[in-house]
């Protein structure tokens, strides 16, 4: 059988990303991976389902700023499932509140999902879904 088993994401403040992923969406790490020769840290971060998020660290990597109104190729956002319409709209509140910017307000898309937007601390694109 053949599933994504993780997904990994460059960060710039890799504690802080760490700390945003547990809060909000009740992840789970692993101790900090450490290359000191490669400049290299990470953790693996998993949801209790489905795959793990890595969140990786490296000072020599390009940033470049992320735009919701002008995406580009690639991977596009991380959807996680909250369990019913009602904790969508909770979980965005909360996040609005904290200061997230929220991109898209809770609604049911054209192909059936109920789910609101919001960035991370390095706008990355999360879907929040029921």
């Amino acid at each position: 059988m053949m599933y994504i088993e993780h997904l990994a994401v460059w960060t710039a403040d890799l504690e802080r990303m760490k700390a945003f992923y547990e809060k909000y969406f009740n992840a789970t790490a692993n101790e900090k991976y450490e290359n000191n020769s490669k400049r290299f840290e990470s953790y693996f971060l998993s949801f209790g389902k489905g795959p793990r998020l890595e969140l990786m660290k490296k000072s020599d990597i390009l940033d470049i700023e992320k735009n919701f109104e002008n995406q580009s190729m690639g991977l596009v956002h991380l959807a996680f499932s909250v369990g019913s319409p009602q904790k969508v709209d909770e979980l965005t509140a909360l996040l609005e509140c904290d200061g997230y910017k929220i991109a898209g307000r809770p609604r049911t898309t054209g192909d059936g999902y109920y789910e609101s937007i919001v960035l991370d601390p390095e706008n990355n694109i999360i879907e929040i879904t029921e």
